[in-house]
């Protein structure tokens, strides 16, 4: 933060904002330049932010480097609302310390938090939500400069996906790993891509899904997690899956046979026919409802209320 303070380089970093996506991406490569210069595994540090006590992260801030030139503390996913108690942790940083905060919502200018890392030194940057033209200017540098795709591909992708950068670059991914393998990506292949979303792990998940989730299904979305995709996206993957086994369901109820149906629909036949297979065991009210609560786990990420990881293991105990 640079006028903000005539100390040496800022050695803390605040993250926040409502671009859940942003924020982590920012922290690993924050982290891995700092984790360059560690010599051993004891210094680096990770908490998480829920159930974090401020005595806990003071402890952790002043603790000294014993083999590495200095410590870094990562406190992972900081609830929105306890931010603020935290303030009082963070009012002395040793240059021995390096200190990186990723908060689950955003904070306002008047945090106290906020303050407090801009008094000792350090940078806050809030990660907001991209939209329009800075939505597509996002994907198209994404798929250049990440996945060997062309601007008017990641074009594509932004028109039929919703404005979450996970669930864009899971599918820039897909459609990387797929030019990965020798063929050819055309405007007519892309979009069936698109539609299907017929990776292995997600069509794993989604036969584990209904009519209620089994002990696979967690297991399967936590390993979503770890390879990289955003809790947030599993979600989402999971919601477009029940809403088109609802709307395969309205048509089995209206008399629709399973040809009828794959004829109307735009998705593969193939994804089709998995969702009419599931539709038959499945009570729409109860579709409806595992939709409403994906809804709310989505809300209550965003607006930093629970952790996103931890909430995604709640939510497949719910549907």
């Amino acid at each position: 933060m640079a006028g903000a303070s005539k100390r040496a380089a800022a050695h803390a970093l605040l993250l926040h904002g409502e671009e859940r996506f942003l924020v982590d991406e920012r922290a690993r490569a924050n982290l891995d330049d700092w984790k360059a210069e560690l010599v051993s595994d004891f210094g680096l540090e990770v908490m998480e932010g829920v159930g974090l006590t401020p005595a806990r992260l003071q402890d952790a801030v002043l603790q000294a480097p014993f083999l590495d030139p200095y410590r870094v503390v990562h406190v992972r996913m900081l609830p929105a609302g306890r931010a603020e108690s935290q303030a009082g942790a963070v009012a002395e940083i040793p240059p021995t310390t390096r200190l990186l905060i990723t908060v689950a919502g955003r904070l306002s200018p008047g945090n106290k938090l906020v303050k407090a890392i801009a008094a000792a030194g350090g940078s806050v940057e809030e990660m907001q939500p991209l939209r329009g033209r800075a939505l597509g200017d996002w994907a198209a540098r994404r798929a250049v400069e990440k996945h060997g795709l062309t601007p008017a591909i990641a074009a594509q992708a932004v028109r039929v996906t919703p404005p979450d950068l996970g669930v864009i670059d899971s599918e820039l991914t897909k459609l990387a790993a797929y030019k990965a393998s020798g063929s050819k990506l055309t405007p007519e292949v892309v979009t069936q891509l698109l539609a299907g979303g017929r990776e292995d792990e997600i069509f794993r998940l989604t036969d584990n899904l209904l009519p209620r989730p089994t002990p696979q299904a967690m297991e399967i979305a936590r390993g979503l997690t770890r390879g990289g995709m955003q809790p947030t996206s599993v979600a989402y993957r999971m919601a477009r899956h029940i809403a088109l086994v609802l709307q395969v369901r309205a048509k089995q109820e209206r008399g629709e046979t399973l040809q009828q149906i794959q004829d109307d629909m735009t998705e593969h036949r193939f994804v089709v026919q998995k969702a009419y297979d599931a539709a038959s065991q499945s009570n729409p009210d109860s579709l409806e409802t595992a939709l409403k609560a994906i809804r709310d786990y989505e809300w209550e990420v965003k607006s930093g209320q629970i952790d996103a990881e931890l909430g995604l293991d709640v939510l497949l105990t719910r549907l």
